[in-house]
């Protein structure tokens, strides 16, 4: 084999293996800035005497969380989304009527957001014990999102145990 074949050879596996480097480097960077955006909402149940309790939304996430839906289940019956006419049935039910904010339709939940989807304004545990039970026990609700790229299809759920994977 003559020497210029061998240097031919040579550069054209130097060139490919760059381009291969090249190719997993730019994949690298495509999945670092999508991690970079990414939220994580978290359902958290605040029962604190004294304090705002109920169930907390929380985006812990580095991004902003694009909701796409929710699914509310009490006592095992599915009511739908976390809207206002749903959430009023589950509040009309209790003797003393939480708080709400709803979450309807699509929308964005800021980085290091929070809000409290139902809550009291001063929780005591005997005359809130019924909707302490609800919370921790008759409620469910799963809240759909995905970061600015959009189809990741994230899921947040209330209680976390039940998370089906």
């Amino acid at each position: 084999m003559r020497a210029e074949t061998v240097v031919a050879i040579c550069a054209l596996v130097i060139a490919v293996a760059s381009l291969a480097v090249t190719v997993q480097q730019a994949r690298a960077t495509r999945l670092h800035y999508r991690h970079s955006v990414r939220p994580l909402l978290q359902l958290r149940l605040e029962l604190h005497p004294g304090t705002t309790a109920g169930l907390r939304l929380v985006n812990a996430g580095l991004g902003p969380a694009v909701l796409t839906g929710t699914d509310l289940t009490v006592d095992g019956r599915r009511l739908g989304a976390f809207d206002e006419t749903n959430v009023n049935e589950v509040r009309d039910t209790l003797a003393v009527r939480p708080s709400a904010t709803t979450l309807g339709g699509p929308g964005i939940f800021a980085k290091d957001s929070d809000r409290y989807l139902l809550s009291v304004a001063t929780y005591d545990p005997d005359e809130h014990r019924e909707f302490a039970d609800l919370l921790r026990t008759r409620l469910e609700l799963r809240i759909h999102y995905e970061s600015l790229y959009g189809g990741e299809r994230f899921t947040a759920n209330w209680p976390p145990a039940r998370d089906p994977g």
